[in-house]
């Protein structure tokens, strides 16, 4: 059973239907959208769009994890993230601000600006100060499965597995877990997400979604991200960004009735528009 409720230092959100977090990528190099919303008046513009096609949740990342990327010093992924931060607590006081970071001084001054969560996408690998940040401030937490570093982790170079890539995933999943636990972060402030297309190649990520049921009996709700992922295109024989849309939704669908409540993206519309016929088949089994 999926818990149905997620604990953030800015309110409870209830997970009693799908929920969409709208991806805003500030970053100049990011692997979808780099440069697209890199100043603040371009990130709010956007940020409109994204809650009035039904967004939930405001995902603000500044730091590209593509392939290759460079990581970034927390004074420059700062400059980047803040000032948006301020401006999106100010102007959407009833959307939840999440902040996709590795690093602890990111996260605890976004979270100061009025952030409510923060996504890590190393799971708590990367930086041991982070957890603390976050116990701290009671704040949300999504913790995503990955292997290596920033430049790494969306890459194949670690996504190196045995007879079960499900089971290595669960039980790494389960150990970002112990993680938050020993940091004093309570369970019900923490979700987790199997990381589809990070440290694992196409058939890698067509398991996690398979048997999506696995993650969930760690008892914690579960967030996906398919978005214009690589795997999406390579399903479909090789489709280049602008044409993985459908793969997109699809994957999203497949997640949510295998339990999944929260979808990072960047198209909200025509995914909330098929999660919502999605639902209701749900709930009418």
């Amino acid at each position: 059973m999926t818990a149905g409720a997620w604990v953030t230092s800015r309110g409870t959100i209830a997970l009693d239907r799908p929920r969409i977090l709208g991806i805003l990528n500030v970053t100049p190099d990011s692997f979808s959208d780099g440069g697209l919303h890199a100043d603040v008046e371009a990130a709010v513009a956007h940020a409109q769009r994204l809650v009035e096609a039904g967004a939930d949740l405001l995902d603000v990342g500044g730091e590209s994890t593509r392939p290759g990327a460079r990581p970034v010093p927390a004074g420059a992924e700062l400059e980047r993230v803040l000032p948006v931060v301020r401006q999106l607590v100010r102007r959407f006081p009833g959307v939840p601000v999440s902040v996709d970071t590795v690093k602890a001084e990111v996260a605890d001054a976004v979270l100061a600006e009025g952030a409510a969560i923060v996504n890590d996408v190393s799971g708590f690998r990367l930086d041991p100060r982070l957890p603390g940040v976050i116990a701290r401030a009671g704040a949300g937490v999504v913790l995503m499965h990955s292997r290596g570093d920033v430049g790494e982790m969306a890459s194949y170079e670690t996504a190196v597995y045995g007879d079960d890539v499900v089971g290595e995933v669960v039980t790494e999943l389960a150990a970002a877990l112990e993680r938050a636990r020993a940091a004093g972060i309570p369970d019900d402030a923490v979700v987790l997400d199997p990381g589809l297309g990070f440290s694992k190649r196409t058939e890698h990520s067509i398991a996690m979604l398979a048997r999506l049921e696995r993650v969930l009996a760690l008892g914690r709700p579960v967030l996906v991200g398919p978005s214009r992922k690589r795997f999406v295109g390579e399903v479909a024989g090789g489709l280049p960004l602008e044409q993985r849309l459908e793969g997109t939704v699809a994957a999203c669908v497949a997640a949510l009735l295998a339990g999944a409540r929260l979808f990072r993206v960047h198209d909200v519309a025509p995914v909330r528009r098929a999660l919502a016929l999605a639902e209701a088949v749900r709930i009418a089994r």
